[in-house]
């Protein structure tokens, strides 16, 4: 399966990468990459997120407004940070740029979180009929810490049983597929409440195919990794 073509050529990619190491987790790609990200890039990403950030909205055929009460923010693509931080993730992940959505910017206030989800739509729920055509199934997800909350913030993976505390600098990285290319529900996660200070992230999401809306009447056409 092609998404299983992706999940084996990212893992070829990261196990050449300097500073990245694998968790030792079965059935479940999970890699952080440290210091991905200088001090001045993270203080600039935050400047952005302040500046441009809105309630956290979530996906979902009837969304629950407690489920996440965070602030995000859609970063500017043509911003010459942004556009570094992208140059930065394509050499690392190595899949087509076109793939990738928007970077997306996150601000956690004390007691604000994100409760237990998968990045990878689920089939059976309404918005996949859109998201089909929209690039179709997420496949990793690569997310980066700004800052180092005082309390509280850490990702966990409660069906893994895996803590990440958010490190200014570090990069987290995940396949929301299995070996087959299939949804894999052991990436199930959550941003747990932050407890003192703030958390600041940025997330980008990546596609089986180029991120876009296409008409009913252009047929879907998937292309191999390639790098």
């Amino acid at each position: 399966m092609y998404r299983a073509a992706i999940g084996e050529y990212v893992r070829n990619r990261l196990a050449r990468t300097e500073n990245c190491f694998r968790l030792p987790v079965k059935d479940a790609d999970l890699y952080v990459v440290r210091d991905f990200l200088t001090p001045d890039e993270c203080d600039g990403l935050i400047a952005q997120i302040d500046a441009r950030s809105q309630p956290s909205g979530v996906l979902a055929d009837e969304p629950d407004p407690t489920y996440r009460t965070s602030y995000s923010a859609n970063m500017d693509p043509h911003d010459p940070l942004v556009q570094s931080i992208e140059d930065k993730l394509w050499r690392l992940m190595g899949i087509q740029r076109e793939h990738g959505e928007t970077i997306q910017g996150q601000r956690y206030a004390v007691g604000q979180e994100f409760k237990p989800h998968h990045d990878f739509f689920h089939t059976t729920q309404r918005y996949w009929l859109d998201e089909q055509r929209t690039g179709g199934q997420r496949t990793w997800t690569a997310m980066m810490f700004l800052n180092d909350p005082e309390a509280g913030g850490q990702t966990y993976f409660p069906e893994i049983d895996v803590r990440i505390t958010p490190r200014q600098g570090n990069l987290f990285t995940w396949n929301n597929m299995d070996a087959e290319g299939e949804p894999n529900r052991l990436t199930l996660h959550q941003g747990m409440p932050v407890l003192a200070g703030f958390k600041y992230i940025i997330t980008k999401w990546y596609r089986e195919r180029p991120w876009g809306h296409q008409p009913e009447d252009v047929p879907i056409v998937v292309q191999a990794p390639r790098g």
